[in-house]
């Protein structure tokens, strides 16, 4: 017996031709950033056992952080949190029952881009 198909199944599945919305896009982007947080937390947590492991370890983290690359990371893991703060203070305000509609979820998704844009450059003003 030979099952009926389904013509109303999407046939393009190319991911880089589908036009994600966007409470889409900050979903996706608080999901990226959360794991970007945990495999970093990692990192920082060795930097900060081997600065207080001795006064030569603290010397050698102090001239690791100063290298340009390491400042770029450093702001990206950065710009990960406080982009994963913001959108996850969006999760709360949105538990309290505000911008649970279609309209307000895309505006609280335009605030956390926003919010996050300008946290993120102040960020990046700090650390260079």
């Amino acid at each position: 017996m030979k099952k009926a198909v389904n013509s109303q199944r999407p046939v393009n599945l190319d991911l880089r031709t589908i036009k994600l919305p966007i409470t889409a896009i900050t979903s996706i982007l608080h999901r990226i950033s959360g794991v970007i947080l945990f495999v970093g937390l990692a990192v920082l947590l060795f930097a900060l056992d081997k600065s207080l492991s001795s006064e030569e370890g603290f010397v050698d983290v102090k001239a690791i952080l100063a290298h340009p690359l390491v400042k770029l990371i450093i702001w990206g893991l950065l710009s990960a949190l406080l982009y994963h703060l913001v959108a996850g203070v969006r999760h709360l305000v949105m538990d309290a029952g505000v911008g649970e509609t279609l309209q307000g979820g895309k505006l609280g998704s335009k605030i956390v881009i926003v919010i996050s844009v300008v946290l993120i450059v102040l960020a990046g003003v700090w650390i260079w």
